[in-house]
């Protein structure tokens, strides 16, 4: 429980008033990166709920995704941007790493954030008008599940940084109890909640190795740019995650 605490405070901007730190054995916490995204998709679906009491659902699918920014601090719409003025600067290695670290806004971050943004409106709103409003749920979860991946076997090209926290430190048994849950947790909800039938509960479910492999893909791509990942490219691999999701549902209720 401690560790959870710990990572849905380091992750989110949910007041917790709990001081628990961290310690040598943080890095132990990924296991709950989907649990942390559980706990956030649960608070979407509320504000949506609430929303579609009052607005339309265009306008429910801005505030959903204007909610997801505020409860994380913008961490991972940071890495979003700060990846895309980096790899997509097509300079050596090092200048990358550079540019990573500097927090003026370049058009590559601008565009990738307008447009993550811009899809993740207009794939909820089309969700949400096909009645499936809860499948927002799994989205952060999916996304934090997939970012697993890149904590996975991986190394980071800097000596210092707050991604090495996490780089290279999760364990098979870590990504495989990550995995196991998150299937329990989507059955669970889908079937117990919203009464979804198999049918439906196993093409939800096929999105988790969509994300993961786009994750394998997205790990390989970094590589050759910069021989590693970094804390950037952690946080940008949950924003896209979560595009690859909504995308993937969108195409099934379609």
């Amino acid at each position: 429980m401690k560790r959870f605490i710990a990572i849905l405070q380091f992750m989110t901007r949910i007041p917790i008033n709990i001081d628990v730190g961290i310690d040598e054995d943080f890095h132990k916490s990924i296991t709950y990166f989907p649990l942390v995204g559980f706990v956030l998709g649960i608070l979407l679906f509320l504000v949506g709920t609430v929303s579609m009491k009052i607005f339309d659902p265009f306008i429910t699918a801005i505030i959903i995704t204007l909610s997801s920014v505020v409860l994380t601090g913008g961490l991972h719409i940071d890495g979003l941007g700060d990846t895309f003025d980096a790899i997509y600067s097509y300079r050596d290695k090092e200048k990358m790493l550079e540019i990573m670290k500097d927090s003026r806004l370049g058009t590559n971050s601008l565009l990738a954030i307008m447009f993550v943004m811009l899809l993740k409106i207009g794939f909820i709103y089309s969700i949400i008008n096909q009645g499936f409003m809860w499948m927002i749920i799994f989205m952060p979860i999916i996304g934090r599940l997939g970012m697993i991946r890149l904590t996975y076997k991986t190394v980071s090209p800097r000596a210092k940084g707050m991604g090495n926290l996490f780089i290279g430190k999760s364990t098979t048994s870590m990504f495989i109890t990550a995995i196991t849950y998150t299937i329990a947790i989507i059955a669970l909800i889908s079937k117990l909640m919203f009464n979804s039938s198999t049918i439906l509960l196993l093409k939800i479910l096929i999105s988790i190795v969509i994300v993961i492999i786009f994750n394998q893909m997205f790990k390989q791509h970094i590589y050759k740019k910069i021989d590693g990942v970094t804390g950037d490219i952690l946080g940008c691999s949950v924003e896209l995650g979560e595009v690859i999701y909504l995308l993937y549902i969108y195409l099934m209720i379609g």
